[in-house]
């Protein structure tokens, strides 16, 4: 590949991203102004200072779980666009980062933000192996898991990890008799997870709505057994 073809595949990566990025966005801002999350969250009790905390706790969770979308070694793509998907991840934060600049937004709020990032990207990562292994545990309690059993709990990894560390955070720790937060939290970040893969999978819904079901049950299970 020449020089300019290498340009091109890279600002489409950065166009990508930001489109990408827009969508998880809508999302995170949708559930903060959803009137249910806000009463549960205690909204009428916290300071804008910690209802700002909260938001950008719910925009990182959508930047951290696109990027485990994109390099989650089941994504149903060409394997020739792997390398591009690898580039396109890199962007992600590039593109937030720039975003938060045409706001006028200090220099200093954005190395923030850079290192939120990254802390919570390498944060959700890491818990994956002990969502993934609690998953197989509590599977293989109730039956012998298959090769089908296994792809599904591997699908459901990324939004498991994002979904149980967001709300974590939103309530500083403090998850005990919030269950009913933590369902909507998941099933705004669920959403999300189906939407991206649908896109990044080329339309094709077949495996996804059959996880709908599965992935309610199965993290209802597995932060019952967390808490």
């Amino acid at each position: 590949m020449d020089r300019q073809q290498i340009e091109s595949l890279d600002q489409m990566a950065y166009e990508t991203a930001r489109a990408l990025l827009q969508v998880g966005n809508v999302s995170a801002f949708q559930l903060f102004n959803n009137r249910k999350f806000r009463r549960l969250a205690g909204f009428n009790q916290l300071n804008q200072t910690e209802q700002d905390r909260i938001f950008n706790e719910l925009v990182v969770a959508s930047i951290v779980l696109i990027m485990l979308i994109l390099e989650a070694p089941d994504l149903r793509v060409a394997a020739e666009l792997r390398g591009y998907l690898s580039a396109l991840n890199k962007k992600i934060p590039e593109a937030h980062l720039d975003y938060l600049k045409s706001l006028s937004v200090e220099k200093e709020y954005i190395q923030q933000w850079k290192k939120l990032i990254d802390m919570r990207y390498e944060e959700y990562s890491r818990d994956r192996h002990d969502v993934r292994a609690a998953a197989m545990q509590i599977e293989s309690s109730e039956k012998r898991l298959d090769l089908d059993d296994l792809s599904k709990i591997q699908m459901l990894v990324p939004v498991q990890a994002v979904a149980i560390g967001c709300h974590h955070h939103i309530c500083r720790s403090k998850t005990e008799g919030r269950d009913d937060l933590f369902k909507l939290t998941l099933r705004s970040l669920s959403g999300l997870f189906i939407q991206l893969r649908v896109r990044l999978e080329g339309g094709r819904i077949t495996p996804l709505t059959r996880i709908r079901v599965i992935l309610k049950r199965i993290l209802r299970r597995i932060y019952a057994g967390r808490s």
